[in-house]
């Protein structure tokens, strides 16, 4: 038997990979199919079944797609609904892959048809529990992400607690845990960067695990403390559930090349907008597409679309390094945004042969930023870090201004200042200077290096210290 797991960095998502005996299983597939239906042809095996944890908020599942290409069958956990055929599984239900048996273990809180599988190679004497959101490494799924139900945070938190200390807990330690996600996902608050670990380690290190925790206690920790989840979780849980634009047809239109002269007409016209992708040097040594927002595919590329393109059907085309082409359109995909209608043929190397207008970003080092703060002699200097980076230390008298909140907040911007942007190591505030000059910003400029540079420069900075409680 084979086991495998998938891990996609970019959304800190795992998917697995099971065969046995020329039949296959998969378990939370990402959107692109290609490399399941590779997997599974190396080694000569039929893929049986799709099986899905949970109606995933953080990205859209290729499981349609790959039920159409395979004739697999689609399974959720009791209670689930969907626009498409699935079997609905039962508590304990058994599913047969070759020699193997996968059991479907109703695991409800994070949602109600939240369900774990749990798989015995007794061959190779290994316990497998694939735990999708209801079991972390260090952590355990939120209880906030629930569409569609009557149920409040507490009540998913109290049903959680029960699926732990009821049906997962009392399985042996040595069960591996093989959850859906890691390190950099908003479906937990404090998950580890490792991703699998045994139950037993598990039940001495998750804080949600702890056995003398009582479930008041538990809905307490698991629902204090929880910001907001990104904009695009509720949208990428209704695809979930709908019959969405395949993947096919998505490389189709997203990979139309659009010559310079038609791409600058498009770019014009305020139906599309221009996404560049390209490195962070690119950008900022050769300069952009008037309007363009810049995404790099280099970061958290996927996850910061999400979060900043409102419009989840808002036609894109892009700007690309080339030969990356086809990575974005897919990576865009992975989080719902179907509707890319083309790139820029030739890269941005085209725009400027074809003498078009540039849009150029300015940037200035760590050294000059803290010499110009403290002579005063800049305008308004912006820390667009999250709010609990900027609590645990940044420059004395800058302002936060976090750029997962730029959409709802930039109306206290003025055009008419200039603005000076940081966030940790520059990434972020790249992104946000594009979204102030796209947003009539004429005047903004990043600083290299962003906070960690800053930091090496020996400007003032101040140390968040937590207040004292009273209980």
């Amino acid at each position: 038997m084979k086991v495998e797991q998938i891990f996609t960095s970019c959304i800190a998502e795992m998917a697995y990979y099971i065969e046995s005996n020329g039949e296959a299983a998969i378990i939370d597939p990402l959107r692109e199919v290609e490399p399941y239906l590779e997997r599974a042809k190396n080694d000569n095996a039929k893929i049986k079944y799709v099986f899905l944890t949970h109606f995933h908020a953080d990205f859209v599942s290729g499981h349609v797609d790959l039920a159409n290409k395979t004739g697999a069958t689609i399974v959720y956990g009791p209670g689930a609904t969907a626009n498409y055929d699935f079997h609905e599984g039962t508590d304990n239900e058994l599913f047969k892959i070759g020699d193997a048996e996968l059991k479907l273990i109703h695991t409800p809180g994070h949602t109600m048809e939240s369900s774990s599988y749990y798989l015995e190679d007794n061959k190779e004497n290994k316990k497998y529990l694939f735990s999708g959101d209801a079991l972390f490494i260090g952590d355990v799924g939120r209880p906030d992400l629930a569409i569609k139900s009557d149920l409040t945070e507490k009540d998913l938190a109290g049903h959680l607690f029960d699926s732990l200390r009821n049906r997962i807990m009392p399985l042996s330690d040595d069960t591996i845990v093989y959850p859906n996600h890691g390190a950099g996902s908003a479906c937990g608050k404090n998950m580890s960067k490792e991703t699998w670990d045994t139950l037993g380690n598990q039940k001495k290190t998750n804080y949600a695990l702890r056995a003398d925790m009582t479930k008041e206690e538990f809905i307490v920790e698991l629902t204090t403390g929880i910001k907001p989840p990104p904009q695009y979780f509720p949208k990428n849980a209704g695809m979930n559930k709908a019959v969405n634009k395949s993947i096919d047809d998505i490389y189709s239109d997203g990979l139309t090349p659009i010559d310079a002269a038609s791409f600058k007409e498009m770019s014009q016209d305020s139906s599309y907008l221009v996404l560049d992708t390209r490195k962070g040097t690119e950008y900022t040594q050769k300069g952009t597409i008037p309007g363009a927002i810049w995404i790099g595919i280099d970061g958290g590329f996927a996850p910061w679309v999400g979060a900043l393109i409102v419009d989840i059907a808002q036609k894109i085309i892009i700007v690309a390094d080339e030969g990356r082409e086809q990575e974005v359109v897919m990576r865009l995909a992975r989080v719902g945004y179907d509707n890319s209608q083309g790139y820029l043929k030739g890269g941005f190397d085209s725009w400027i042969s074809a003498g078009y207008e540039v849009d150029s970003i300015r940037s200035i080092s760590a050294e000059e930023f803290k010499s110009n703060f403290e002579t005063k002699s800049m305008e308004q200097p912006l820390d667009v870090r999250k709010e609990s980076e900027f609590l645990s230390e940044h420059v004395v008298g800058i302002e936060n201004f976090p750029l997962d909140s730029i959409n709802q907040n930039f109306a206290e911007i003025d055009p008419e200042k200039e603005y000076f942007l940081h966030c940790a190591g520059g990434y972020r505030s790249l992104i946000a200077t594009s979204i102030f000059k796209r947003n009539g910003v004429k005047n903004v400029t990043d600083v290299r290096g962003g906070f960690g540079a800053i930091k090496k420069s020996g400007i003032a900075l101040t140390e968040y210290v937590c207040p004292t409680t009273l209980l």
